[in-house]
């Protein structure tokens, strides 16, 4: 996850293209495919999208860092899709009832699809973040780019090409080992290699 980009090297629009390609390609629900996703790539758009996103004037490290990256996407849901997908005949869930739901999938599936984009810039030697919007801020986000309010903000994807890597977590925090998040046939039993 890279948080300070470097604002003078362009994403390319096929590439951004190509990156949410691969990300459809990932598993939904019913094959719902309950997900939009809204790249904006002009300064203008970008500028509009901090705006709306604000939470007090005041900006920090993170956001000056990340507000560098020339690409954002964001990533929305459609639960909707999903409601309509499970009161079809071979699913059978004609009430459309949020009950049925424990775990909202549309959001889960849409994360998937985020990652699949994450893996893809990597791949591409672009430096990418997930990141969440604050919860209060939604209906600005949306309004400012026309999404139904129907849809659901997920996240937002940066993408750029990496500045000069700082310390942070990922440098100070050790990743925790395989034989510590592994465990077999029951959660009290490593895993053989362990």
């Amino acid at each position: 996850m890279v948080r300070r980009f470097d604002p003078s090297r362009e994403v390319p629009l096929a590439l951004v293209r190509d990156l949410v390609a691969l990300g459809v390609r990932a598993p939904s629900a019913g094959f719902s495919q309950g997900w939009d996703f809204v790249a904006l790539s002009s300064p203008a758009a970008r500028e509009r999208f901090w705006s709306a996103a604000a939470q007090d004037a005041d900006e920090d490290g993170w956001r000056r860092g990340v507000s560098a990256a020339p690409v954002l996407i964001l990533c929305l849901s459609d639960p909707q899709a999903y409601l309509d997908r499970y009161a079809a005949p071979d699913k059978g869930w004609t009430d459309r009832s949020l009950e049925h739901w424990p775990i909202p999938y549309w959001d889960t599936d849409v994360a998937m699809a985020a990652m699949q984009i994450l893996l893809g810039a990597v791949d591409a030697g672009v430096g990418a973040l997930f990141f969440g919007v604050p919860t209060p801020s939604h209906d600005a986000v949306r309004a400012a780019f026309e999404i139904p309010a129907d849809r659901r903000l997920v996240g937002v994807i940066a993408l750029g090409f990496e500045q000069t890597r700082v310390s942070g977590s990922a440098r100070t925090r050790r990743r925790r080992t395989l034989d510590e998040v592994l465990h077999l046939d029951s959660f009290g039993v490593p895993h053989p290699g362990a």
